[in-house]
């Protein structure tokens, strides 16, 4: 008799996304492997990676595949690091003119290997991107550098469009979910970036359904608002393998919508809240609420 699926490992009618493999899809798979470069639409088992595949739009991951932490609800590989690779940034460079996109975002697996956190590199690429693609915008998002807020200024003067920072859970669960992390060192890190120049977009992601409440999450939107957080995401967790955190709880669209006005109430530009919403999905319309006026 095969094994009678549980609640948690149903997944609801209302999360549902395409399965990849249309002819831009393909494409852009065969540019990735051609320059050694990984997107954490592959390697975080994005279930948006067909749609924005087919748009012609994707996740950069610099700095390798391996991650240095190990939070409980990440697919990306967790391990001793390779060494840092200097000409990464030429070849994203290269591949957002050959994809000759107008929008693009950088992040990064954590590098706590690296005094600067590999700050140096996200701030070569946005340089060489801006050198060969000065049509493209580019938001960077990045780690918490362990605090280094020398390599924060080292990123942001080079002008990314967008800094964005993921608080991922609210104050409550943070511990348990991101043992490596610290819940106030992730404010203290928009807060600097406002503080160093006030002119780059600030930005933020919630994943729910890890165990918070509603009221941790409006207190969480709370504190990202007094950081003057302009732009935030929401999105349902989907849980990776059976080695990773459980689902709590599928939120519904109705909820996520709820979610959403809490945040424009807030004075948040811009509230991106669905279940399948990921912090780069549809970023550079992101972008154009906190901008146009």
């Amino acid at each position: 008799m095969p094994e009678k699926r549980t609640p948690e490992t149903r997944l609801p009618p209302w999360i549902k996304a395409k399965m990849p493999g249309g002819p831009k899809y393909m494409e852009l798979k065969e540019l990735m492997r051609k320059k050694n470069l990984h997107t954490v639409c592959e390697e975080a088992h994005c279930p948006n990676i067909g749609e924005c595949w087919e748009r012609g739009t994707a996740t950069f991951m610099i700095l390798g595949e391996i991650c240095t932490r190990a939070c409980r609800y990440c697919a990306v590989t967790t391990g001793k690091p390779n060494e840092l690779d200097t000409f990464e940034p030429i070849r994203v460079a290269e591949s957002v003119k050959s994809m000759n996109l107008s929008y693009c975002v950088i992040t990064a697996v954590n590098r706590d290997d690296l005094s600067d956190g590999g700050a140096v590199i996200f701030a070569d690429c946005i340089k060489r991107i801006r050198e060969t693609s000065p049509h493209c915008k580019v938001e960077v998002l990045i780690p918490d550098l362990q605090g280094n807020w020398d390599a924060l200024k080292l990123i942001l003067d080079q002008k990314p469009d967008v800094l964005n920072h993921n608080i991922e859970s609210t104050r409550e669960i943070f511990p348990s979910v991101r043992a490596k992390g610290d819940y106030d060192l992730s404010l203290e890190l928009l807060a600097k970036s406002k503080a160093i120049d006030p002119s780059i977009v600030t930005k933020s992601g919630i994943i729910v359904g890890m165990g918070e409440d509603t009221k941790q999450l409006k207190s969480t939107m709370q504190d990202l608002r007094e950081v003057d957080c302009d732009l935030l995401t929401i999105g349902q967790y989907l849980r990776p393998s059976q080695k990773h955190l459980k689902t709590v709880k599928y939120y519904k669209p109705d909820e996520f919508e709820d979610l959403k006005q809490v945040g424009l109430n807030l004075g948040f530009k811009h509230v991106a809240s669905g279940p399948l919403v990921r912090s780069s999905y549809h970023a550079d319309e992101q972008h154009m609420s906190a901008t146009t006026v």
